[in-house]
């Protein structure tokens, strides 16, 4: 527990520390957003700093560096895993603000850098003995293994957090605020289901989550309403990759819709508004999608959705911990 506090205490210094520089770069840089031309309530966002999401990036690889010890190879893979996911965010941030557009990588490569990283770990999950095929049933002390089924999943996992946690990110403090309790949730779940025979493994594991969470709460400092700096691709891209990452080295994937109940509102309002968009020629059931524009457009405040948002999180969160340890036997 201690190294989980002195990770977490870390990253927040780094964070903080870290991100007046990396503003002043970004800034310097001319590295500001361009706000699309239909999300007229947020026009006066124009030119904020983007790539925000290096301000935890640099905090978790430096509390790799110095907190990874023994037996860390799973959390060695996921401090990995998010960093691939966020260069390839960073790579589309850097082409959106280079040619000042908000349009980055298209589509079909940005798809193609995201199968691609998730077919390696897929391929490693499924002939690793340090994770496998197996997945636990939630809420229960039942376990089922698919065999090699467990790739399609996986990759499936890392495609739909990542773009969710994309489509998440269209306020001030909402991507990372939610992902900040997800987080420290699957902290929670690591703690409560860890077992004996991955106990090293699945402490660094603890630890990396810990340091995200501080990390993530350093960057929340400049992110809050009125944001001094976006996170960008590189961070959302990230974000849901290293969530993903700790689901599956935990055997935890069927806890994702519970915990990241925001990411699925947030992708299942885009495909509900774009196949009935399709199937009327043209009608919408929302205002905008993600829904949390539709909020906006309705005049709800930003502050106000991200602050529902983050406690229907902490909610989920709260409720899926209280579970998991009734059924441990800890309560």
């Amino acid at each position: 527990m201690l190294n989980i506090l002195l990770a977490f205490l870390f990253c927040f210094a780094v964070g903080v520390t870290s991100a007046p520089i990396i503003i002043r770069w970004a800034k310097k840089s001319k590295s500001g957003q361009t706000i699309l031309h239909y999300v007229e309530a947020h026009k006066t966002k124009e030119g904020t700093p983007t790539m925000g999401g290096l301000i935890f990036l640099l905090a978790l690889t430096l509390a790799a560096m110095v907190f990874l010890r023994d037996n860390s190879l799973l959390a060695v893979i996921t401090v990995a895993t998010t960093l691939a996911y966020g260069l390839l965010g960073f790579l589309d941030d850097f082409i959106k603000v280079r040619f000042k557009q908000n349009l980055g990588l298209r589509a079909y490569q940005k798809l193609a850098g995201q199968i691609g990283i998730s077919a390696i770990i897929a391929f490693f999950v499924y002939s690793s003995n340090l994770v496998g095929s197996t997945l636990y049933v939630p809420f229960t002390l039942i376990e089922f293994d698919i065999g090699w089924f467990i790739i399609p999943v996986v990759m499936f996992i890392y495609l739909a957090l990542t773009n969710s946690a994309n489509l998440t990110d269209g306020l001030d403090g909402l991507a990372g605020g939610v992902s900040f309790v997800a987080v420290l949730g699957f902290l929670g779940v690591i703690l409560i289901t860890g077992g004996q025979a991955l106990s090293e493994e699945y402490a660094n594991l603890a630890v990396m989550s810990g340091a995200m969470a501080g990390g993530l709460l350093a960057f929340l400092c400049f992110n809050s309403h009125p944001a001094k700096i976006f996170m960008g691709d590189t961070g959302s891209l990230s974000l849901g990759a290293f969530i993903a990452s700790i689901a599956v080295f935990t055997h935890q994937i069927l806890l994702l819709p519970f915990v990241c109940v925001v990411f699925v509102i947030s992708a299942a309002s885009v495909i509900i508004q774009v196949l009935y968009f399709k199937k009327t020629k043209g009608k919408r059931i929302f205002l905008m999608s993600p829904l949390h524009h539709h909020f906006e457009k309705k005049g709800v405040h930003e502050t106000k959705i991200v602050a529902i948002y983050i406690v229907t999180t902490v909610i989920a969160t709260v409720g899926v911990l209280a579970l998991l340890l009734t059924v441990s036997g800890s309560l």
